[in-house]
């Protein structure tokens, strides 16, 4: 932890507490200037196309690669736990037709707590039990979901698929193809963890008043909604359905830019060059729009890409090629942050862990504009 200034000590400001070291962890570093991402020291581009998810949850939540044998516990644990309680979805059938995925997604999270009967242990290894439950239960909750809202029946988990293609199975109701899961299981390694981005730092503030792991995860929901967090990628997609096709994307994005809109997707507050992530998420878009025969978002999306760089000097971000990928899958734009939240579950619950090992509520400072010395006036004279 950072020091606590000294009684009487001005504290310093920084906006959006840009450039402070709030914590020590272990779980990630990120090098903006160089444009890397660590998982506990091994590089994202070694991970990326060869752990799978599961392994990089493990690698998360105990701070190492599993062994084969670990491995497949953890897949055990995993397909054991998919199911959710029927009173959790009569609750979310009874939600205006109108609740985004996020809302619903947070609702069911927050519901699962009512019926997990360790919801308010401390336990270490309670927590690790929890995290479990909630990644294989966030999964089936957003398939579900999606499929409530148009109109489907719900599909039950198979217990012998791994978390992305059954995530896949859940929404379409069919088998997925390889490259498909293979895909999907790379967007949730990629999506897995990035240090104190503003939804982790939301679940380690909860965390830190010793909350229990599902209230920080809810709040960790809510902070991703937000459209400049998780809801960036589906404003992409939105932003390229407007423009409709690759020979429109340049006056479109110049006009946009003359009138000082921002255009998402492109930029970081850490990373000074491309985000490690949409490189492979670039390829991964194109990959998958050859398969589905449909390369209209991908051309759009390089296009663009190109045209930012000329003219703002930006580079895409995590969420700018995700929305082409994930239009491939089928996935509807409006679950695309919640897809964000199935994977990230896991560095939420990584980073609650870790900040109860060592734990110091946090508790920052505000820098005070307003009015001093106001004299108090009773109610009959003020006019």
């Amino acid at each position: 932890m950072t020091q606590t200034p000294s009684q009487g000590a001005a504290p310093t400001r920084s906006a959006g507490l840009e450039g402070v070291i709030v914590a020590s962890s272990s779980i990630c570093t990120i090098d903006g200037q160089q444009g890397k991402l660590v998982y506990r020291g091994y590089d994202i581009n070694d991970l990326a196309g060869r752990a799978s998810f599961e392994e990089v949850a493990w690698l998360l939540w105990h701070d190492d690669l599993p062994t084969q044998a670990e491995l497949e516990s953890l897949r055990k644990d995993l397909a054991g736990n998919r199911g959710i309680p029927g009173p959790v979805w009569d609750a979310l059938r009874s939600l205006p037709a109108g609740a985004s995925p996020m809302e619903s997604l947070r609702t069911g999270v927050s519901l699962l707590a009512s019926f997990d009967d360790e919801a308010e242990s401390m336990d270490p290894a309670a927590n690790r039990r929890k995290a479990i439950r909630l990644t294989a239960r966030m999964a089936t909750l957003l398939a579900g979901v999606l499929r409530l809202k148009a109109g489907r029946s719900l599909v039950d988990p198979d217990p012998s698929r791994d978390h992305a293609g059954n995530f896949l199975w859940m929404l379409r109701g069919e088998a997925p193809s390889p490259a498909a899961e293979g895909a999907m299981d790379l967007a949730l390694v990629l999506h897995a963890e990035h240090g104190f981005n503003a939804s982790t730092f939301s679940a380690r503030v909860t965390a830190a008043t010793l909350a229990d792991l599902h209230s920080a995860v809810v709040a960790a929901i809510a902070t991703l909604k937000g459209p400049l967090h998780g809801g960036a990628n589906r404003a992409v997609m939105e932003t390229l359905e407007a423009i409709g096709g690759v020979d429109a994307v340049e006056e479109a994005v110049k006009k946009r830019l003359a009138r000082k809109e921002r255009i998402m997707g492109f930029g970081h507050r850490v990373y000074k060059t491309m985000d490690p992530r949409a490189v492979h998420l670039r390829q991964m878009a194109q990959d998958l729009g050859r398969d589905a025969g449909d390369t209209r978002w991908y051309d759009m999306s390089v296009r663009m890409q190109e045209i930012m760089k000329r003219e703002k000097g930006l580079d895409p971000n995590v969420d700018f090629y995700s929305a082409a990928a994930y239009r491939s899958l089928g996935i509807p734009k409006e679950a695309y942050p919640a897809i964000f939240a199935c994977s990230r579950i896991t560095g939420w619950t990584a980073h609650v862990m870790e900040q109860y090992a060592d734990n110091r509520l946090i508790r920052p400072r505000s820098e005070y504009v307003g009015p001093r010395d106001r004299a108090f006036r009773p109610l009959g004279e003020r006019g």
